[in-house]
């Protein structure tokens, strides 16, 4: 007679096993693809049996919080990242958020982010990139991009420079490497901290680096449409042994212990230790050393991630190529559209194909944009275009130091409104870019 663990693992065979089948019932098939009337999203979740069976396989568990497949997902995504410190947290926008949290803890003395001090940025990207900024206290000071590439212009770092600056926290614009010798020397000559925004760029490299790993610290977004997906979810990362600590503990409510959900004692000293003006021997599990929040994900989103992981590197390759294909077959345009180009040393991971259209192009973007819906492709903006143009900067207008800009934003204003992109995800096929492209080439009036 079997016991009842037996048993346990008998059914969890059992259920594994119908979960793939089910997988195979209701995703394995793909809808046909018809020109003109199926839509092409800019961007999906590419899965398979795996992310269905790690998903049950950890409800099976009930351990909905920090656990096995958090503790995995977060070594690998270290190990495939090459980087020290990775934790897990539940969006992007909050690994953005603790990111910038953590530059104002006390233990960074003299170099922390306190209130009004100044953070170079950028207005053409997402809004979650700067929104910390201001959350915190702090005031983003925006510089132009260039054309092309959309990233910051480099040239314009200096002006951007004041007595109060403390921190630069830069986007990767859709998967596409800013100048980051030239970011990184400048933070490092003027002590500055780096924040690479990577939730974009995911596996992208410059000279042959992983992004992401070059500010003192990276975050990452698991967001369906992006490199890969946990559902919701997020991650930050950094070498810097002093930053993971306090991230972990602003992660975390704030704590000064460092136990894992479920364990006590690790340090095995959890009640012969005094804390500022508390009992000698108070419970180290309730100390707290920062004002933190809670930004934990769940176990769940970690199980899908594990198998995510897995296809990362083939899901990079397949933008990278997606990529390629759209500006061979649109590189007729270029008197028409300014087509993406890249920094020296850098090879993106593409989250999008963007587009600019010229000044004195034959169509309009929003003519453009319009063809491609009406032909089913699905169309993006570059997310805010100018954030300062955006209705909650009226609010930070009134503030006596709400914000501040460098020059005019002449190259962040053209792309609110000449550019857009389309997707280059990995579960589009070769009829769908050749339809997309098409697309493109007719409204410009050029023969596909």
């Amino acid at each position: 007679m079997s016991s009842g663990s037996d048993n346990a693992e008998e059914i969890r065979s059992e259920i594994l096993a119908l979960t793939r089948r089910y997988h195979e019932a209701r995703f394995a098939q793909a809808p046909e693809f018809i020109p003109g009337k199926s839509r092409i999203s800019y961007a999906g979740r590419v899965f398979d049996e795996h992310e269905i069976a790690n998903l049950v396989d950890s409800s099976l568990d009930f351990w909905l919080t920090y656990g096995r497949y958090s503790e995995e997902f977060e070594r690998r995504l270290g190990q495939y990242l090459g980087i020290k410190h990775t934790l897990f947290v539940n969006s992007g926008s909050s690994a953005n958020l603790l990111a910038v949290a953590a530059l104002t803890s006390e233990r960074l003395g003299d170099r922390r982010l306190t209130p009004g001090d100044e953070v170079v940025t950028v207005a053409a990207g997402f809004p979650t990139t700067v929104a910390p900024i201001v959350q915190l206290g702090a005031v983003p000071v925006f510089v132009d991009v260039e054309l092309g590439t959309c990233n910051i212009d480099v040239e314009q770092m200096e002006q951007a420079l004041s007595p109060k600056t403390k921190a630069v926290i830069l986007a990767h614009t859709l998967g596409n490497p800013f100048d980051i010798g030239a970011v990184r020397g400048f933070c490092d000559a003027h002590g500055l901290w780096l924040i690479e925004d990577n939730c974009d760029s995911l596996g992208s490299e410059y000279h042959g680096r992983k992004t992401g790993t070059f500010g003192d610290i990276g975050t990452s977004s698991f967001y369906p449409p992006h490199h890969m997906t946990t559902g919701e979810g997020g991650a930050v990362y950094t070498d810097n042994d002093e930053l993971a600590a306090i991230m972990l503990s602003m992660r975390d409510w704030g704590r000064d212990c460092v136990c894992p959900s479920g364990r006590d004692n690790v340090c095995g000293r959890r009640f012969s230790q005094q804390f500022g003006l508390l009992p000698p021997g108070y419970d180290h599990k309730y100390v707290y050393t920062e004002f933190g929040f809670n930004l934990k994900a769940t176990e769940g989103q970690a199980a899908v991630g594990v198998a995510q992981l897995d296809k990362l590197p083939g899901f990079v390759e397949s933008r990278r190529r997606n990529h390629a294909l759209l500006a061979e077959a649109l590189k007729s345009l270029a008197d028409i559209i300014l087509l993406p180009k890249t920094a020296e040393g850098a090879d993106a991971s593409w989250f999008g194909f963007l587009m600019t259209v010229e000044p004195e192009a034959p169509v309009t973007r929003d003519e453009l944009v319009a063809a491609a819906e009406a032909a089913g492709v699905q169309t993006r903006m570059l997310f805010a275009g100018n954030m300062v143009r955006q209705p909650v900067f009226d609010r930070m207008r009134e503030r006596a130091v709400g914000y501040r800009v460098v020059g005019e934003l002449l190259n962040t204003d053209r792309i609110m409104r000449d550019a857009f992109w389309i997707g280059v995800y990995p579960g589009m096929t070769d009829e769908m870019l050749a339809h997309m492209a098409d697309t493109l080439l007719k409204a410009c009036g050029r023969r596909p």
